[in-house]
């Protein structure tokens, strides 16, 4: 099997090509940049935007599968630069995949495409999406998802994936910005409520691409559907921050504001950002009020039954692995 992978040198992107390769498939990646990862593994590397429609179905030329995992990630920005990564970018892909006669197309969604605010408590894919979004990311990575979902048909078989905060060895994302935060002291716990929220181990992110694309096909139970996937183990949000603080060598979060004064705060930093253009970002913003202040764990039992996912890789044991990977890295 030929495979394109789309942020192939990311860090979830990476994780799927190792994954690929191992098992004897030939991989190309289209991204930004080129990696020397990628030519380590002996993937074919192209160099292009997502939005650029000939470049991207240059690159799905003669591929039997699409992993589509690229996206513009983050919680403040310019909304064209989400939509033109995020939307036109998958557009171009579905155009590819019918183009070249591309009959798999994995999507890499996010469980915010459905987070309305308030707790997701063992919620399953039959949650509505929100009428309303309080960032650019959420708001774009849902359209797109619809679009993936909508493709689905008889001669292309679609399927998108939520993977819930991914961690590990190797993340450049969510791990760096808890520990550069934490080392400047500029972390809250947002309310005292022990609010559970559900992460996913990288290995596991990657493995259930791999295993969500082999029982993929035109007409299978998977095509046109959309799966969470996390640990499936529910942990206090604050725990799951001290936990990855303790893997970097730094204290807990002690300190602690109120919910609506976070929320509060978002709204007038993002105010503020925008009104003197300030570059970088807010220290807070609304949909980050909402994360750290609300529950998010998912009812996995569909992406088991459909395509056999099992977490592999405990939540303990990741941590091991990325208190090692930490201690490694040069600083």
């Amino acid at each position: 099997m030929k495979a394109l992978v789309t942020g192939g040198g990311g860090f979830l992107g990476l994780a799927i090509v190792r994954l690929l390769r191992q098992r004897g498939d030939e991989v190309r990646s289209l991204a930004r940049n080129l990696y020397p990862e990628l030519d380590a593994l002996g993937v074919e590397q192209l160099r292009g935007d997502l939005a650029d429609a000939r470049t991207v179905a240059e690159a799905a030329a003669g591929c039997d599968l699409v992993f589509h995992v690229a996206a513009k990630a983050g919680v403040w920005g310019d909304y064209q630069d989400y939509h033109q990564a995020n939307v036109v970018g998958t557009v171009n892909v579905i155009a590819a995949c019918r183009a070249h006669g591309i009959d798999r197309l994995v999507y890499t969604s996010s469980p915010s495409v459905v987070f309305d605010g308030k707790d997701m408590e063992g919620v399953d894919e039959s949650v509505p999406y929100p009428a309303h979004f309080e960032a650019h990311y959420p708001r774009t990575k849902a359209e797109a998802e619809k679009l993936v979902l909508a493709a689905n048909g008889p001669n292309l078989a679609t399927t998108a994936l939520r993977p819930h905060l991914i961690w590990g060895p190797g993340d450049n994302h969510l791990v760096p910005r808890i520990l550069d935060r934490g080392r400047r002291g500029r972390l809250r716990r947002i309310g005292k409520r022990p609010c559970l929220v559900d992460t996913l181990y990288i290995d596991n992110a990657a493995t259930a691409h791999l295993q969500a694309a082999d029982a993929l096909a035109v007409g299978s139970i998977v095509a046109g559907k959309a799966y969470f996937l996390a640990q499936g183990e529910p942990k206090p949000v604050w725990e799951v921050v001290d936990r990855i603080l303790a893997a970097g060598g730094l204290p807990p979060v002690t300190r602690v504001i109120s919910p609506q004064l976070a929320y509060a705060a978002g709204w007038l930093l993002e105010k503020t950002y925008t009104l003197l253009r300030l570059s970088g970002e807010p220290p807070m913003t609304r949909f980050v009020a909402r994360e750290l202040s609300t529950a998010h764990w998912f009812d996995l039992c569909t992406a088991h039954r459909d395509f056999g996912y099992q977490p592999r890789i405990n939540f303990d044991e990741g941590m091991e692995r990325l208190a090692a990977w930490l201690k490694e890295k040069p600083r």
